[in-house]
């Protein structure tokens, strides 16, 4: 396909652009977000998915409609729901359809569709940080309710177009538009370059060789590919093959779990059949509603994956003493061929020596006939399941950027050394605040304060509200070096152990940082509010401050919590400026007052909130080594610091966008897919629990009716938000003349029309963009002169770099509970099952946070049967007997269901597993 081609049809909507999303449970289903937002397309297989890596934008084509999948528990239960009617009306009828037979024979796989939601963790969406990606209340994407024009005889599908081979080395697009959610917006200078190449093909009597090619994901369970032709680099033995298919591919198959509709219409009972084929609205509705749109990716646009991975390297078989074979731990890339002397010396004489060693690898070519990528060892991180080789694997997988800054790169700061001074004259420039009670609020042991506040009350009874953030945009001029370097990183990267910064800490922790008693330069919004946050007046402005105490949240709890409560100065921080603590006190507490205001405000206007449990750990000082942990809770004090946050954010979002129609830097979050919705709806009222997600206020209000503070009902709720965080989709940053359609600014979960990022540039290179717009719109310099483009283009690598980023620090907390179940373990905990499969069901461990899928046949029992109860799932688990329970207990798992958790270290380095005990007869 052309790069004429390829633009021509994403302009005219024939073909789809998207990232991808590899299911990790099973590496050979793919997603890409359809732009109607119902549902998502799913790419089966690798044939389909062209070797493109997960999180690359791709351009797919759907299929024809005879060729959409439908999942086979869904089939199952639109005949079971329909056959009743059917049934009525021809009493004697007791065939049963091909299909169903087909599926019934597959009682014993897991067949629920897994789908991944990478919902992400914004400032009132606040997402696990340790999860299995996926779970067994997942809902299924895999239907629509209505099919669009996509799917119309006169469109292009996949089946009438050649398929581009995909290149490894970079490939551009700047689009100035999301297609992903815009479907009907204008593209707009668009540049697309890429390669046209040739068409995947693959030879009949390329499949008779399939056998005696090792299990990859490209070949296992015969998906599609073509086989490497040189016989000798055949890695590994068919034992070892069976083992890790056991291991690492998940226990469903795509081609096991689907049905097409053309199979259907030729297999399927004649209920089926008629559903289908229906003039009925309601019936062929519900029909459509089970239908998943296919497609295959035809190009990639732009590789987003680094192409770089850690694992382990082997032997060939034949033991070729050319070439070697590398292994991912990340089982959605395929193995990579490396010459061998990419490898240790000893290697081919000694492999054993290495078994444990982890490497890391880049794949650098991925030619069109093979399964297996070529790629260059890049060297040895350590030995597996270490902490720190573990870790930079993790830095490198997901392109973060932990080099450092160079000389040249500091040189351009206005400031070389310490202490440093304000120039007087910059002073005279901006709103002094030195003299008002201004303080920051923060974490305990956080080095980076971006933000203050003050609060003046005024004769007339109303309050000059400030929040106070620190001037990044001061050091850090446009286009420099340094400049350049935070706009690749785009942000700062948070670790259990550590954090990678955006920028250097002469900058974090000194000259932006607002450390107590030091002057420092910022940009302040203040309102003349009341008590009930009734907003009279409206500043902006360049500032100087000098905050008088560094409170922690706990400080400011405390006050909040103890208002009578006399402190005294051993208890509190250094106080600077002569300020005396009832000062500080009464200043919280009149914030806390207007704070609540605020929120029940916010929510009574239709906001959502998603709390789920976060896990943190205490580190040994000596070793590092996790020693201990807790679970971080929301407090009035966090409430407090971020209702004044929200309320900047949303302040200055609307004033750029006013100035600056087509140039400013906004975030937005779409809506949830509406298919997932559907399902989510569906499930939570089979639970007896229904909701209403018409908005997000109405979801928010669904979920506070099921709120009490007995433990059963912690618990459910727990698993509540974890079900409907699922849906949501991420939110994104974006440049405000790259989307026509307003409506589409929305954030949907604050539930407000414009929103962006304001109060965090130390971290977030998103907020320095914004500082840039609000500064020309008060007239201190002149806007950028980078086009709409350019600045989509920078807006997309914070999106991109923030999902790096927060998959990094979720890999790192993962990584530390690994080892803190290995060392401190194994714990009994109390879960609650939340989906249920038919060899296995996801129990949420409630005191960590933490999902996990617990499989039967690690289980003491004798039997099981899956079966369903008003249309919610159970398995009957029939345990051996044992002492405790003679005879044997019988357990039905559903959800809701509290189990009693084992969680214990597996057998590899960083793996861990749950169990659960039997129930006590």
């Amino acid at each position: 396909m052309s790069p004429e081609d390829l633009q021509r049809g994403l302009k005219l909507g024939h073909i789809i652009q998207g990232p991808i999303r590899i299911n990790p449970k099973n590496y050979e289903d793919a997603y890409i977000p359809h732009p109607d937002g119902v549902s998502d397309i799913f790419v089966c297989g690798m044939k389909e998915r062209n070797r493109a890596l997960n999180g690359d934008i791709v351009a797919v084509v759907l299929h024809d409609r005879d060729n959409w999948k439908i999942h086979v528990k869904n089939l199952k239960d639109l005949e079971e729901k329909h056959q009743e009617v059917e049934s009525n009306s021809k009493p004697n009828d007791d065939s049963q359809s091909v299909v169903t037979q087909r599926i019934e024979g597959q009682s014993e796989s897991d067949s629920e569709p897994d789908v991944i939601i990478e919902s992400e963790e914004i400032i009132d969406l606040t997402t696990n940080s340790i999860s299995e990606s996926q779970s067994a209340a997942n809902l299924s994407i895999s239907s629509d309710q209505n099919i669009d024009q996509s799917c119309d005889s006169k469109s292009i599908t996949a089946d009438e177009l050649p398929v581009s081979s995909l290149a490894t080395k970079s490939v551009s697009s700047a689009f100035c538009t999301d297609s992903q959610e815009n479907a009907s917006t204008e593209l707009k200078n668009v540049q697309v370059v890429t390669n046209q190449l040739a068409d995947i093909s693959i030879d009949a009597k390329d499949m008779k060789t399939i056998n005696s090619v090792p299990n990859t994901p490209q070949n296992d369970n015969n998906m599609s590919g073509t086989p490497l032709t040189d016989k000798s680099t055949t890695p590994h033995s068919k034992t070892e093959d069976k083992k890790e298919r056991r291991s690492h591919r998940g226990r469903n198959s795509s081609q096991k779990n689907y049905s097409t509709l053309q199979e259907v219409m030729k297999e399927g009972s004649e209920v089926v059949k008629n559903l289908f084929t229906t003039d009925d609205t309601v019936k062929s509705n519900s029909a459509n509603r089970v239908l998943q749109r296919t497609g295959k990716v035809v190009s990639i646009i732009e590789p987003k994956h680094s192409r770089a991975c850690t694992g382990h390297i082997h032997l060939m078989a034949d033991r070729n003493p050319d070439t070697a074979l590398f292994k991912p731990l990340d089982h959605r890339l395929p193995r990579i061929i490396i010459p061998m002397d990419n490898c240790p010396k000893d290697f081919t004489f000694r492999p054993e020596d290495h078994v444990n060693t982890l490497f890391i690898c880049r794949i650098t070519e991925w030619k069109e006939d093979s399964m297996y990528a070529h790629g260059e060892l890049m060297r040895s991180l350590g030995e597996a399941g270490e902490i720190e080789p573990e870790t930079e694997g993790i830095l490198i997988e997901n392109d973060v950027d932990y080099s450092e800054f160079t000389e040249e790169m500091l040189s351009t700061l206005p400031v070389q050394t310490l202490p440093w001074q304000i120039p007087d004259g910059e002073i005279t420039k901006r709103q002094d605040y030195r003299k008002q009670c201004v303080f920051t609020i923060d974490p305990a042991t956080a080095r980076d304060l971006d933000d203050a506040l003050s609060c003046e009350k005024l004769d007339d009874g109303t309050y000059n509200v400030g929040v106070h953030i620190a001037d990044v945009s001061y050091f850090l001029k446009e286009d420099t070096s340094l400049d350049k370097r935070a706009r690749f990183r785009a942000t700062s990267v948070y670790l259990v152990q550590k954090v990678i910064p955006m920028l250097p800490r002469i900058l974090c922790e000194e000259l932006c940082s607002l450390n107590p008693n030091q002057d420092r330069l910022t940009f302040s919004v203040v309102w003349n509010m009341s008590e009930k946050g009734e907003i009279y007046g409206e500043w902006f402005g360049r500032t100087v401050i000098r905050s008088c105490v560094k409170l922690s949240y706990q400080h400011a709890q405390g006050f909040i919590e103890e208002p009578d409560r006399e402190w005294t100065e051993e208890e509190l921080p250094p106080i600077s400026d002569g300020y005396p603590i009832s000062q500080i006190k009464d200043t919280v507490h009149n914030l806390q007052m207007i704070a609540k205001n605020l929120r029940k405000a916010r929510f009574d206007e239709g906001a959502l909130r998603l709390d789920q449990v976060k896990l943190q750990f205490t580190l040994d000082k000596d070793t590092g080594m996790p020693n201990g942990y807790s679970v971080y809770k929301q407090k009035d004090s966090n409430r407090l610091v971020e209702e004044f946050m929200l309320l900047a954010n949303m302040a200055v979002a609307h004033k750029i966008k006013k100035d600056f129609p087509d140039k400013a830097f906004l975030r937005r979050h779409p809506p949830p897919q509406s298919k997932m919705v559907d399902d989510l709806v569906e499930l939570c009222n089979n639970l007896g629990f229904p909701i209403d997600p018409s908005s997000a206020g109405t979801l928010q209000r669904s979920l506070w009716r099921y709120a009490d503070d007995d433990n059963m009902s912690i618990a459910r709720m727990q698993v509540l938000v974890s079900m409907c965080s699922k849906p949501m989709q991420n939110a994104k940053y974006f440049c405000t003349g790259c989307i026509d359609d307003e409506e589409l600014y929305r954030h949907y979960a604050l539930n407000v029309p414009l929103y962006t990022h304001f109060t965090s540039p130390i971290r977030r290179y998103a907020d320095v963009m914004v500082h840039r717009n609000l500064a020309a719109a008060l007239g201190y310099s002149d806007l950028s002169e980078k086009s709409m483009v350019a600045i989509q283009s920078i807006a997309e690598n914070c999106n991109d770099r923030k999902t790096n980023s927060k998959r990094a620090s979720e890999l790192s907390s993962e990584l530390f509970f690994a080892v803190f179940v290995k060392t401190a373990g194994p714990f009994e905990e109390t879960g609650m099952v939340m989906g249920v499969l038919d060899k296995a069901f996801d129990v949420f461990i409630l005191k960590f946070g933490v999902t996990k899928r617990v499989y039967c046949d690690k289980l003491a029992i004798k039997d099981k049967l899956h079966t369903k109860e008003q249309k919610n799932p159970i398995l009957t688990l029939y345990w051996e007997p044992t002492v405790e329970n003679g005879t044997g207990a019988v357990q039905k798992i559903s959800i809701f269901t509290i189990v009693t958790c084992v969680l214990k270290p597996g057998e590899l380095p960083l793996q861990w597993m749950a169990i659960i005990k039997p129930p006590a007869v």
